[in-house]
């Protein structure tokens, strides 16, 4: 089941991010370039909340999965020359979504994005857009499969702390 998050999800949320960053920790395999304490943290997580654009995906009362979707446009986006024309309040962006590696290899990514795709059509957006990290192997894989079109790729410096090259994706829905 995939739901509108509350408060009381929020320490669950939390735990996924460090369940990823000690997976990543352990085998030496950093696909997320995300950075313990800095990105994504309980407050990146409550700021999705309060704004009401936090999702949660559980099964077996076991949540295990976590994505903000907003139509928050970084400036950097604005250099990635796109073949699908949209004003800004047409357009819904997928942030930090995420599947606990207890959940990894079952479809739940997928499954998240298609949820993602039908409430940006429900909300009436026309294109769907991410971004994530050039070494993300895992959704430079996936978002392509999924009918996502590389639209091209650009150095961000993200949350001022960290610049890294990020692979831009969009889809018309």
């Amino acid at each position: 089941m995939i739901r509108a998050a509350v408060e009381a999800d929020l320490p669950k949320v939390a735990e996924i991010y460090e369940e990823i960053l000690a997976l990543e920790e352990r085998t030496g395999v950093t696909t997320t370039n995300w950075q313990r304490g800095k990105y994504p943290t309980r407050d990146d997580a409550r700021q999705a909340l309060e704004a009401g654009t936090l999702y949660v995906m559980e099964e077996e009362g076991d949540l295990f999965g976590c994505v903000n979707l907003n139509g928050e446009q970084l400036p950097e986006y604005d250099a990635i020359p796109r073949s699908f024309a949209a004003g800004r309040d047409q357009v819904m962006v997928i942030h930090t979504l995420c599947i606990s590696p207890r959940w990894a290899g079952r479809g739940k990514a997928r499954e998240f994005v298609d949820f993602c795709e039908e409430e940006a059509r429900r909300q009436g957006k026309t294109v769907m857009r991410l971004d994530t990290w050039v070494q993300n192997t895992p959704a430079n894989s996936l978002y392509p499969k999924l009918g996502y079109r590389l639209a091209g790729k650009t150095m961000f410096h993200f949350m001022g702390f960290v610049w890294e090259e990020l692979n831009c994706y969009e889809r018309v829905l």
